[in-house]
């Protein structure tokens, strides 16, 4: 019976070891989560270089575009561009039917020959005649003049009747008649005269109408303005022009803008004269250099975004107008600033940022003032030195005051 009774209690210290060893096992594996704290991966504060920029999308721009258009009504000839073409300034892009406008021309050509040759015939035939009808009127008046003298004498003498007085005198006064005719029809055709300033007036006016049946003559070649590119052609062979209707839109060579569109969040970032790197949508592997050139004063409220223009030193040749493009503009630019990785800070967005810090095995909440931020890293001012712990945020489940077990990444 005894020893029945000692086998039993040997069986039921047996079981007791059983259950001891494993449950002893459990403590040691979770005695030091529960006296040290969980591990946890931490980053460190460390120096590097950091550039923080603002990123956006816009459009190629040139600065303004020329409607081209008609200036008379007529039939398209010819269009000898199409669109996307560079054109140089001057070069031909629509030919208008000119029929009637050359007939006009000529007919304006021939009035101003028909004035300069009645203004040419009253200078070297009129003046002259004039003149030498003037001299031969003064010399008649000069000879009855005498004659009436000689004739008044005798008549005195009583030599002569009455009527031989009175026909000398006649013919005096008919004398002093064609001298007075003969010196307004020298004056008249004279410098300065009247029958000299009509046929001036009249040559003017004929010159006047050459030009303009000139000018509505060039009307009918449409040339470009300036050197550019047509970005637009809503013109065929065969249809009537119209003054007023835009055939062409030419975007003039020059200078290449982006206009672009910020969240007026990140106004306070920019400047003028910052760079930008920008990247085609359609060649989103080639990028280019441009300049943050013009701020718009005024913000769109209604998108919350206010428009700033970039430009292009030298664009490449791929690029077109209304192009899509990506544009990165450096707002900032830190050399050796002390950073944490950005999903470190916990309302980074807020008036008072803060990481969770791990000092002595504990976690502590500590308030941070930021600096510059790029897409992964932000610049810590205030509030961390070189080689501090933080935890991320995404670990939601780690709060402060907490005991971990930091495990560097």
């Amino acid at each position: 019976m005894r020893n029945t009774g000692a086998i039993g209690r040997l069986r039921r210290q047996g079981w007791l070891l059983a259950l001891a060893l494993p449950l002893a096992g459990v403590i040691g594996w979770f005695a030091p989560t529960l006296l040290l704290g969980p591990r946890v991966p931490v980053h460190l504060a460390t120096h590097r270089d950091i550039v923080q920029s603002v990123v956006a999308s816009g459009r190629v721009e040139t600065l303004y575009r020329v409607d081209v258009a008609a200036q008379i009504t007529a039939v398209v000839l010819d269009v000898p561009v199409d669109e996307g073409q560079i054109v140089a300034a001057g070069q031909v892009l629509v030919r208008l039917d000119d029929e009637e406008a050359r007939a006009n021309f000529d007919q304006a050509t021939a009035s101003v020959r028909q004035a300069e040759a009645k203004l040419r015939q009253l200078r070297e035939m009129s003046r002259p005649v004039a003149e030498e009808t003037l001299a031969q009127a003064r010399a008649t008046l000069l000879n009855m003049q005498q004659n009436f003298e000689r004739i008044e004498g005798l008549f005195g003498r009583g030599v002569v009747a009455r009527s031989q007085l009175d026909e000398a005198r006649k013919a005096l006064d008919v004398a002093a008649a064609q001298v007075r005719a003969a010196e307004l029809q020298a004056v008249n055709l004279r410098p300065g005269g009247s029958d000299e300033l009509l046929a001036s007036a009249a040559l003017a006016q004929a010159q006047a109408a050459l030009r303009s049946a000139h000018v509505k003559l060039d009307y009918t070649v449409i040339r470009a303005p300036r050197a550019g590119t047509l970005i637009s052609r809503s013109i065929e062979r065969g249809d009537v022009a119209q003054p007023g209707k835009v055939l062409m839109v030419l975007a003039p060579a020059g200078e290449t803008w982006i206009d672009v569109q910020i969240d007026e969040k990140n106004l306070g970032l920019l400047a003028e004269g910052q760079k930008a790197l920008v990247s085609a949508d359609a060649y989103p592997r080639r990028t280019f250099d441009a300049v943050l050139s013009y701020i718009n004063p005024s913000v769109d409220a209604q998108r919350g975004a206010v428009t700033v223009r970039l430009r292009v030193p030298a664009p490449p040749e791929y690029l077109r107008q209304d192009m899509t493009v990506s544009v990165d503009i450096e707002v900032a630019r830190r050399d050796g600033a002390l950073v944490v990785p950005a999903d470190s800070v916990r309302d980074a967005d807020n008036a008072q940022p803060w990481v969770l810090k791990v000092d002595d095995g504990r976690t502590r909440r500590t308030p941070v003032r930021l600096g510059a931020r790029s897409s992964s890293l932000v610049e810590i001012l205030d509030g961390l030195a070189e080689g501090d712990q933080v935890v991320p945020a995404t670990r939601a489940d780690i709060v402060a005051g907490r005991r971990v077990r930091a495990i560097t990444r």
